[in-house]
């Protein structure tokens, strides 16, 4: 009863079906997107920040008085290794250190008469947030000062705030183009299919008069939502998987990510989209309609 009288309904009055299909296609499709870009941003940006290092020198010949010797070597480890917020660290000798200098740049090492460069510990975070306070603990390890053989600990500290700042703005805008989008769809939602609606009051006030209860009435119009908000979800998703397959190749061929760098799963978005489609669609006829009931 309420299926056929909810697809008489949408046959009846198609112009403002299909305006509010439309409307929910619009929508859908701009939430998808936003999804999809705002988790391949997130994830972009923690895959910067994983790059985010402290690094912590030893003391050498030629730099201090004594050079670090294994036990203290050791000890500042075992600092690092006590540290919840330290991920992993890395022993780099003077020996690696030089080979890596000489691929990178060996015009640079090519006539040195010795090896001037330190051992040094490289550590990564859990968070790239935690990279300043890593530095901080070992600066201040030993009575506030330096470890006994640590010449200096450096982690990038202007890159750092740079990578943070924008993974913040990146995580803010995000959430809140995600709230507005909601919002603006659900109100165009609901102002379409209140036009829908309208140009049938006459029809729900007969209903009411004869002593239809208001679920008997609510319940067709709200079907009507669903099929609208699935029938709009997947035209959205459809034009998603579309640009996902034609477009996306070409706009990430010209971007520099890493393999680790992806977008939230396609099929889980679209079960998003679709599950969003069908709650405003549903919900849009049932709030919408409340004041016609009140006859």
């Amino acid at each position: 009863m309420i299926g056929s009288e909810a697809l008489r309904s949408i046959t009846a009055n198609l112009s403002t079906t299909i305006a509010a299909t439309v409307t929910v296609l619009i929508g859908m499709f701009l939430v998808g997107l936003l999804i999809a870009f705002g988790t391949w941003a997130r994830s972009w940006s923690d895959h910067t920040k994983e790059k985010l290092v402290v690094k912590t020198f030893f003391c050498t010949e030629t730099t201090c008085d004594r050079p670090a010797t294994g036990k203290q070597i050791d000890q500042v480890r075992i600092l690092l290794e006590s540290n919840p917020k330290v991920k992993n660290a890395t022993f780099v000798n003077k020996e690696e250190a030089l080979d890596r200098m000489r691929k990178q740049n060996g015009d640079l090492v090519k006539d040195l008469a010795y090896n001037p460069l330190p051992d040094a510990y490289e550590v990564q975070p859990v968070k790239g947030e935690y990279t300043k306070d890593i530095a901080a603990s070992i600066e201040h390890a030993v009575a506030g000062k330096r470890p006994p053989g640590v010449e200096k600990v450096t982690y990038g500290e202007k890159t750092a705030n740079r990578i943070l700042k924008v993974a913040r703005v990146i995580e803010v805008l995000f959430l809140l183009a995600v709230v507005i989008l909601l919002a603006a769809s659900a109100l165009l939602i609901a102002n379409t299919i209140r036009l829908s609606i309208f140009s049938r009051r006459r029809e729900i006030e007969v209903m009411k008069l004869v002593g239809a209860t208001n679920w008997f009435v609510r319940g067709p119009f709200m079907l009507e939502g669903l099929i609208v908000g699935l029938i709009g979800s997947l035209f959205a998703v459809f034009l998603l998987l579309l640009g996902k397959e034609v477009a996306l190749p070409q706009i990430l061929g010209h971007i520099d990510d890493g393999d680790d760098v992806q977008a939230i799963a396609f099929g889980l978005n679209a079960a998003i989209v679709v599950g969003i489609g069908l709650l405003l669609g549903a919900a849009g006829s049932g709030l919408t309609i409340r004041r016609f009931l009140r006859v």
